[in-house]
C-alpha cells in the first residue's frame, strides 16, 4: 500500500465522517421538534427508555448526539438519572444501524436492476443529485434540511467506496494478512487497537465503517473482529459520555459514568464468554472464518443487543455505582433558589434549547415572586434570617440573568427561522423584566430594613392601604408568570387591566398621603417609606405589563410589532374584553371602604 493509497484512504475517511455529520445534522433539524417529546416521554419503564434511545439514535445516526442530548435534558431537569440509563442502553443498540446500512456494500446485483439500484455505487450519486437539487434549485420550507440528509448520505457512501478502493490492494499483501492474523491471535491487543483508534477518530460508526471497508481484503477474521468491536464500544463511551459530562450537572456526569460502566461490563462479560467458548472448542469453524461487511454489522448489533438485555435488570445498580463515583452534595437550604441555564449541548436541537430556556426563566420568575412575598412580609414581621435568603436569591437571580443572556445570544447563532428568533427576543426581554421585579423586591426589603433600624412605625391605616395594593401586585405577578409559562394570550390580556387599576390605586393613595402630611397625621420619615413602597409596587406592575405584552406579541397577530399602538387603543376604551376585565378589577380592588373614602 503506497502513499497515494494512504491519502485516498484518509480522504475517504474524511468524506465518511463529513457525510455522517451532514446527514446527522439534517436528520436532527428535520426531527428536532419531536426529539424532546420522544426523549422526555421515556418515563414509563426502562424497556420503553431503551427502545426510545435506540429509535432516536437510529433516526439521527449518532449515539454521541443522543447521549449529548440526554446529558442536556438531565441538566435541564427533564430526565432523571434512571431514565438516562435506559436511553444510553438503547443508544448503544441504535448506533449499529449505521453499520447495517453500510452492509449494502455487500450487495451482489448480478444484473438484477432492483438490487443494482440499492448498491452504494448507485445510491451515492443519486442521493447527491437529489440533495443538490433540493438545496440549490427547490425553494420549499424544508427543502434545505431534506437536501442535507441526501447530501450527507451520498457523501458518506462516496467516502466509504473511496476507503474500500484504497484498501483493496491489501488483499494481495501477505504482510498485511500476517499482521491481521497476529492481531487475531491476541484479542486484548485487538481490543486496544479498536479502543485507541476510536478515541482518535472520535466516531464508533466511522471505525466500524473502516473495518467493513477492510473486510474486502479477506483478512478480517472473526478472531480479530469480535475484540475490535468491543474496543470500539469502549472507545466511544470515552469520547462521548465522559467528555459530554464535563461542566454539566452531577446527574449528567453520572450519565457519563453509567455509559462507561455499562460498556465495560458488557465487554468483560463478552470477552470472558468468548474465551470460555473458544477454550472448550465450541464453534471451531467460527474463529478463523473470514467476516464480510454484513457479518461485522450483525456481530456489532448482537453484541450491543445482548449486553442491553443482560444489564437491563441491573439498571438500578448502575445508578448506585454512578452515585458512588459522583457523590451528591449535602442537602442545601430549602429556601435557596437553584437557578441554572440549560446545557449548551442542547444547541444541537434549538427547539429543545428554547423550550428549556423558557422553563428556566419561568423558574427564575417564581423565585423573584417568592422574594417579593418575603420582602413584603418583612414590613409586618422583621426577620434577619429572611433577609439573608432574599439576598442570596437576588444574587442568584442576577447571575442567572447574565448567564441566560449569554446563553440566548449564543443560541441565536444556531436558529434559522424567524419564529425562533422572535422567541429568543421574547425570552431575553422577559428575563430582564423578571430580574427587575427581583430588584424591586430587594428595594422593598431595604425599606423594611430602614423602618426597623430607624424604629419607624407605620399606622394601621397605612398598613391596610399597603395590603390592598400588595394583594393586587401579588396577583398581577402570578398572572404575568403564568401567561409566560403557558404562552396563554387569554391570561396575558388580563394583565394590562389589572396594571391600570394598580396605577389608579397608587395615585389615589399617594394623594391621600399628601393630605395626611398636610394635616400632620404622618411624619416625613414614615411618609417617605410609605411612598417608596408604593413606587416599587407600581414598577413591579409595570414589569408585569411588559411581560403580558411580550406574550401577546408572540400570540396575537395585531399586536406583533405594534404593541404601543395596541395599548393606546386599549386605554381609549375600544376593546370590549379589556373593558370588561377593567370593570371587574376596579370592583375587586377599588370598591372597598379603604379606597372609596379617597375617591
Amino acid at each position: 500500500m503506497d502513499i497515494f493509497s494512504v491519502i485516498s484512504l484518509l480522504g475517504g475517511l474524511a468524506m465518511f465522517l463529513y457525510g455522517m455529520e451532514v446527514m446527522g445534522d439534517g436528520l436532527k433539524n428535520a426531527s428536532g421538534s419531536a426529539l424532546k417529546n420522544v426523549l422526555g416521554k421515556a418515563t414509563k419503564n426502562i424497556i420503553f427508555g431503551v427502545i426510545t434511545g435506540m429509535l432516536v439514535t437510529a433516526v439521527i445516526q449518532s449515539s454521541t448526539a443522543t447521549i449529548v442530548l440526554t446529558v442536556g435534558l438531565i441538566s435541564a431537569g427533564i430526565l432523571d438519572l434512571k431514565q438516562a440509563v435506559s436511553i444510553v442502553m438503547g443508544a448503544n443498540i441504535g448506533t449499529t444501524i449505521t453499520a447495517q446500512i453500510i452492509r449494502l456494500m455487500d450487495i451482489d446485483s448480478t444484473g438484477n436492476m432492483i438490487l443494482e439500484f440499492f448498491k452504494p455505487s448507485t445510491l451515492a450519486p443519486i442521493a447527491l443529485i437529489v440533495g443538490i437539487l433540493l438545496i440549490m434549485f427547490i425553494k420549499l420550507p424544508n427543502s434545505n434540511t431534506t437536501g442535507e440528509i441526501f447530501m450527507g448520505f451520498g457523501i458518506l457512501f462516496a467516502g466509504l467506496m473511496n476507503m474500500t478502493a484504497a484498501v483493496e490492494p491489501l488483499s494481495e499483501s501477505q504482510e498485511f494478512i500476517n499482521l491481521m492474523s497476529r492481531f487475531g491471535d491476541q484479542p486484548i491487543l485487538a481490543l486496544l487497537v479498536g479502543l485507541v483508534m476510536t478515541v482518535i477518530i472520535q466516531s464508533s460508526s466511522a471505525m466500524v465503517g473502516m473495518i467493513q471497508a477492510l473486510s474486502v481484503t479477506g483478512a478480517m477474521t472473526f478472531n480479530l473482529i469480535y475484540p475490535m468491536i468491543m474496543g470500539i464500544n469502549l472507545g466511544t463511551c470515552v469520547t462521548t459520555a465522559l467528555v459530554c459530562s464535563i461542566g454539566s450537572s452531577k446527574d449528567a456526569k453520572r450519565t457519563g459514568v453509567v455509559h462507561i460502566v455499562f460498556n465495560t461490563i458488557g465487554t468483560v462479560l463478552f470477552m470472558v464468554a468468548m474465551s470460555v467458548i473458544k477454550a472448550f472448542g465450541g464453534m471451531p469453524d467460527l474463529w478463523t472464518s473470514v467476516v464480510n461487511s454484513g457479518g461485522i454489522a450483525n456481530f456489532q448489533t448482537i453484541f450491543n443487543l445482548l449486553t442491553a438485555i443482560v444489564l437491563i435488570p441491573f439498571a438500578g445498580l448502575l445508578v448506585k455505582i454512578s452515585l458512588k463515583v459522583v457523590k451528591p452534595d449535602p442537602i442545601e437550604e430549602e429556601d435557596k433558589a437553584d437557578l441554572a441555564v440549560p446545557d449548551q449541548k442542547l444547541f444541537e436541537v434549538p427547539e429543545v434549547a428554547l423550550s428549556e430556556a423558557s422553563k428556566a426563566i419561568n423558574k427564575m420568575g417564581r423565585t423573584a415572586l417568592k422574594n417579593l412575598k418575603r420582602s413584603v412580609k418583612l414590613i409586618e414581621v422583621y426577620d434577619e434570617g429572611r433577609i439573608a435568603v432574599i439576598n442570596d436569591n437576588e444574587d442568584n437571580i442576577d447571575m442567572f440573568t447574565d448567564s441566560m443572556e449569554n446563553y440566548l445570544i449564543n443560541l441565536s447563532k444556531h436558529v434559522e427561522n424567524h419564529g425562533d428568533g422572535q422567541r429568543i427576543n421574547t425570552l431575553l426581554q422577559t428575563s430582564s423584566n423578571l430580574e427587575r421585579i427581583g430588584d424591586h423586591a430587594t428595594n422593598i426589603m431595604e425599606v423594611a430594613e430602614n423602618i426597623n433600624n430607624d424604629k419607624l412605625i407605620l399606622s394601621d391605616e397605612a398598613i391596610d392601604e399597603l395590603n390592598i395594593v400588595k394583594d393586587a401586585v401579588f396577583e398581577i405577578t402570578e398572572l404575568a408568570i403564568d401567561s409566560f409559562e403557558k404562552m396563554d394570550a387569554d391570561l396575558a390580556r388580563r394583565v394590562e387591566p389589572l396594571e391600570e387599576v394598580i396605577d389608579e390605586m397608587v395615585t389615589t393613595l399617594k394623594n391621600a398621603h399628601i393630605e395626611r402630611l398636610k394635616q400632620g397625621r404622618c411624619t416625613v420619615p414614615n411618609g417617605m417609606s410609605f411612598v417608596e413602597l408604593l413606587n416599587n409596587f407600581e414598577r413591579i406592575a409595570d414589569q408585569c405589563s411588559n411581560i403580558g405584552l411580550l406574550v401577546l406579541t408572540e400570540k396575537v397577530d395585531k399586536v406583533k410589532g405594534n404593541h404601543h399602538a395596541y395599548v393606546r387603543e386599549l386605554h381609549k376604551g375600544g376593546d370590549e374584553i379589556y373593558n370588561a376585565e377593567l370593570a371587574k378589577r376596579r370592583e375587586q380592588y377599588l370598591d372597598n371602604d379603604i379606597i372609596q373614602k379617597y375617591l
